[in-house]
């Protein structure tokens, strides 16, 4: 049986993009109960829970910074989770000169830290059969352009999970990260080459396509699944086939 039917889930920056095509997903799949993360856009997140009621599940919104341990706290408060997904990301989109200690600390601690956060928080109270998956990004194993922060925390994420998915695994959580192709979000806004990242994805992807926020969710939705029972520690690269052309 899905664990995720009819039970309570977590979506870390899950009122806008990607996050909410994944909290929408799950909610189709039968979740009971769905926290929403997100850092500052009430209306957003207001609207966002109005989706979640209308697709049969009770939302409770969380607001503020992933990376502060209050926040952390009050997200497991409303556990036990038979999925956690961390979703939110930040990160200061500069050349690697143009950087700051602080942009490191801000960066790294929202998209990687976080998660250790999150496991130590909400992995205690999780039965066997629950999920933690977290959203990585190309830029964990590529060179992007003025990613060198945002990319950094997304390779350390992604090594977060491997030891995760190892030290979880007895206690019957798996734990996953996919790692997408670029997204047309409002995310993208942050980026001064948004126009170029465009045209190459959708030029050069095989599949013809950019990947959607409903493609992310659907894959979460596998991840999370009891299909996904021997999938450990993995990174699910989901692009298209971008990735795999020189």
């Amino acid at each position: 049986m899905n664990p995720v039917k009819g039970g309570s889930v977590l979506v870390t920056g899950g009122t806008r993009g990607i996050g909410k095509a994944i909290a929408l997903r799950l909610a189709a799949d039968g979740a009971a109960r769905i926290a929403l993360g997100y850092m500052r856009n009430d209306a957003a997140a207001e609207a966002a829970a109005e989706e979640i009621r209308e697709a049969g599940a009770q939302p409770v919104l969380v607001r503020g910074n992933v990376a502060s341990e209050a926040v952390i706290a009050e997200l497991a408060s409303h556990g036990p989770y038979a999925v956690v997904v961390h979703n939110a990301a930040t990160g200061v989109i500069k050349p690697a000169l143009e950087t700051e200690d602080k942009h490191w600390d801000w960066t790294l601690n929202a998209n990687a830290r976080a998660l250790l956060s999150l496991a130590r928080a909400c992995a205690p109270d999780m039965e066997r059969g629950s999920s933690i998956v977290a959203i990585s990004s190309l830029g964990a194993q590529r060179v992007l352009e003025n990613y060198i922060l945002v990319g950094t925390s997304k390779a350390a994420l992604e090594s977060v999970v491997r030891y995760l998915g190892v030290e979880l695994a007895p206690r019957g959580i798996r734990v996953n990260a996919i790692s997408a192709g670029v997204v047309e979000t409002e995310a993208l806004d942050h980026f001064p080459n948004r126009e170029a990242m465009l045209h190459a994805a959708t030029t050069r992807t095989p599949a013809g396509r950019l990947v959607e926020p409903d493609d992310v969710a659907a894959a979460v939705a596998y991840l999370s699944s009891p299909d996904a029972e021997m999938v450990r520690g993995h990174t699910l690269i989901l692009d298209g086939g971008y990735s795999l052309l020189v």
